[in-house]
């Protein structure tokens, strides 16, 4: 244990995939690293950034395919701190944002490793801000939240009720939600929501190939199945979806 203290774990997000969007501290670190471990959606000219010599380690996901299960890259982290080396942990957007990083650093320390987060920016607001949707906005939206569309298999309860969370916010922005897409539809709609709501859906938001398609909760599902959207994408429901077309060719 004396040896894996001389090592640290930077648990850095690498923001939501435009790789001009991380912060100036990840960037640094990504710059002195000795061993990067990186997600999937993390820009590749971010990683050529990384020294020469450091170990670079894909641990990317995706549904259905993983690279490591979650248990397998604790592991590596804490055998390469162990080393006494600096690694670098990044993760798309930010890792405390549905990244599991807090689950990861609480294993290191646990295991006696320094472990510092290095917030990043989330796509749940940049990359609705790249599609020209801010989620707030004077007089429109003064509340937003942010909600997984992918629960975990494993809980013993369903926790998200995007009817009742829609009731609570005036702006709702759901990741990984493409797959359930027609399930959180039903489910607004069998909670009242107004099937005139405004909704957004952004396909690999800002990156070169972003895409948005908008709709209404009525038929934002057809929109969506006839423009054929795929993974990552976030969907996005609020009045401030009308914004768009007033701001999107400033984003």
């Amino acid at each position: 244990m004396e040896e894996c203290r001389r090592g640290r774990v930077y648990i850095v997000g690498a923001g939501p995939g435009d790789p001009e969007l991380i912060t100036v501290k990840g960037l640094r670190l990504i710059q002195q690293a000795d061993v990067i471990v990186y997600d999937r959606l993390v820009a590749k000219e971010l990683l050529n950034r990384a020294r020469p010599g450091a170990e670079l380690i894909y641990a990317g996901k995706k549904p259905g395919a993983h690279t490591m299960t979650q248990e397998e890259i604790n592991k590596l982290l804490l055998e390469k701190a162990c080393e006494g080396k600096t690694v670098v942990r990044l993760h798309g957007g930010d890792p405390y944002v549905f990244g599991r990083g807090e689950e990861e650093c609480i294993y290191l320390r646990d295991h006696g490793v320094e472990c510092e987060v290095v917030p990043g920016l989330t796509s749940a607001i940049a990359g609705a801000a790249y599609a020209g949707i801010p989620v707030t906005s004077r007089g429109i939206a003064s509340s937003f939240a942010v909600a997984t569309g992918r629960e975990a298999p494993n809980k013993d309860r369903k926790m998200v009720h995007y009817g009742r969370i829609m009731k609570s916010v005036d702006t709702l922005v759901v990741v990984m939600g493409v797959g359930n897409l027609e399930n959180i539809v039903k489910e607004m709609v069998e909670e009242g929501i107004d099937p005139d709501l405004p909704v957004a859906i952004v396909e690999k938001a800002t990156t070169p190939e972003q895409r948005v398609v908008t709709g209404k909760l009525r038929d934002i599902v057809e929109k969506a199945r006839e423009a054929g959207v795929q993974p990552p994408a976030l969907i996005i429901f609020g009045r401030t979806v009308e914004l768009r077309d007033r701001l999107w060719r400033l984003s």
